[in-house]
């Protein structure tokens, strides 16, 4: 992509000292540089940004901009600015040319009959602005959203937040004031919302999205019940952060797929993250293929009747894990021998595991830079990370549990989180969507 300086128009004036080397530091090293811009609403005092990635998306986009304009604050209060990022790889099909071509001249016309609905968008579409071949993704159009929304942001007089969301997800009316109170309300500086997807458009689809949601509410009811601090949902449609927690984690990531997951972990390490209360949004159930795994390959490979489609972590899995967690709470003080030791008896394949993730190095080194508990916890969980937890999990279905199907798995581990016992997935996922949604499981911190 041809180099063009892309923060000369961040409106340095009325941006407190405070918070102008922050963001001029963050844009100068770490922002998106390229030939974009945003078009649209040229506003820049807004409390806040919702960004959405759209890749071929005039089916849903403006439905999903429908919903985002009905959860206009009332009252006087403050809108948040929309960011569209319209893109496509370097090379698309036609057909993809064609529909971002159909969205960004739809977009002008769309902001004329909403006008209480700031909107802006940038053109990643048009030839000559596509996005990099080798780089194009969600991540990378998620980024270059956030990092243009902050220079359109109110810092001065308030401390804006960003939200991620998607073209297809729909949003609760309340959604826009939902987050803004829970900000003022809580001090960790990530969020997760909680969600609900749609139903599908036919029995198959239908179920497909069931066993899927029913899959990520499981693991995260597991990882709850093991004590790790990384028990939070990573959908990229329902997460949100102030924009100086942004800053503080680097930005968003450059990953084609599981950018969300990334992006929280590193939001869990750095701020904190805490589950929003009383609004919900609503992802698609549709079948995709525009990323390697997630919601729609999984849907679509179930649709198909592939029976490994969608399985599930094991129990045995999650109390593993749990008494790894319970064993390092009052361990600070063990030599690395006296810890492997220990673990050999909770689980051989958890021994082996340490080792090959090179413990012998990684625990002396936490006991020496951390002789504070707490500070000696933080660090262990710094290093023992979502995706270490991820791929413990991983290696003992592998090596000992292998995974299941819902009605082999959910029963026990619904017994083993205090929930009633039930052998219909329908009847299990509603249950995880009252228990989750309404935060009676609250997240551990690092």
């Amino acid at each position: 992509t041809p180099y063009k300086k892309p923060w000369s128009s961040f409106p340095k004036k009325g941006c407190p000292l405070s918070m102008l080397k922050p963001v001029s530091r963050y844009l100068d090293r770490r922002g998106v540089r390229g030939p974009w811009s945003l078009a649209g609403e040229q506003r820049c005092d807004f409390a806040g940004a919702v960004v959405i990635p759209a890749l071929a998306e005039s089916a849903e986009l403006f439905a999903t901009l429908d919903s985002l304009a009905a959860a206009v604050p009332a009252g006087g209060m403050q809108p948040l600015l929309t960011v569209v990022v319209i893109n496509q790889p370097a090379g698309s099909p036609d057909d993809i040319s064609i529909d971002n071509r159909q969205t960004l001249a739809e977009l002008p016309r769309y902001a004329e009959r909403q006008p209480w609905l700031p909107l802006t968008w940038i053109d990643a579409a048009s030839p000559g602005l596509e996005l990099p071949a080798e780089q194009a993704g969600v991540g990378l159009a998620r980024k270059l959203g956030f990092d243009h929304a902050l220079t359109r942001l109110d810092w001065q007089t308030s401390e804006p937040i960003l939200i991620s969301l998607d073209a297809d997800t729909l949003v609760s009316s309340n959604y826009q004031q939902g987050l803004l109170d829970h900000f003022q309300k809580h001090r960790e500086g990530g969020a997760v919302i909680p969600f609900r997807h749609r139903p599908g458009n036919c029995p198959a689809q239908d179920a497909a999205i069931t066993y899927y949601e029913l899959f990520l509410r499981s693991h995260v009811l597991g990882l709850a019940q093991a004590g790790s601090p990384y028990a939070f949902h990573t959908v990229g449609s329902a997460l949100a952060c102030r924009a100086s927690a942004y800053l503080q984690c680097g930005g968003m990531n450059q990953r084609r797929a599981g950018e969300d997951f990334y992006f929280l972990q590193q939001l869990a390490k750095t701020v904190g993250i805490v589950q929003t209360k009383g609004i919900e949004v609503s992802p698609s159930p549709r079948v995709s293929r525009r990323v390697l795994f997630g919601t729609g390959p999984s849907v679509e490979r179930h649709m198909r009747g592939e029976a490994d489609a969608i399985r599930y972590y094991p129990l045995r899995s999650y109390q593993v894990l749990h008494d790894w967690l319970t064993l390092t709470d009052d361990r600070q003080t063990s030599s690395v021998e006296e810890l492997l030791g220990e673990a050999d008896a909770v689980n051989l394949h958890l021994g082996q595991f340490l080792r090959n993730n090179r413990i012998s190095d990684i625990w002396p080194k936490l006991q020496r830079n951390n002789p504070a508990p707490q500070a000696f916890r933080k660090a262990f969980h710094t290093w023992f990370d979502g995706l270490k937890t991820l791929r413990l999990i991983h290696h003992l279905c592998d090596t000992e549990c292998a995974r299941g199907s819902a009605e082999q798995v959910l029963p026990e581990l619904l017994h083993w989180a205090g929930l009633q016992k039930t052998d219909s997935p329908a009847a299990q996922l509603e249950l995880l969507r009252q228990v989750q949604n309404q935060g009676l499981c609250p997240l551990a911190t690092l």
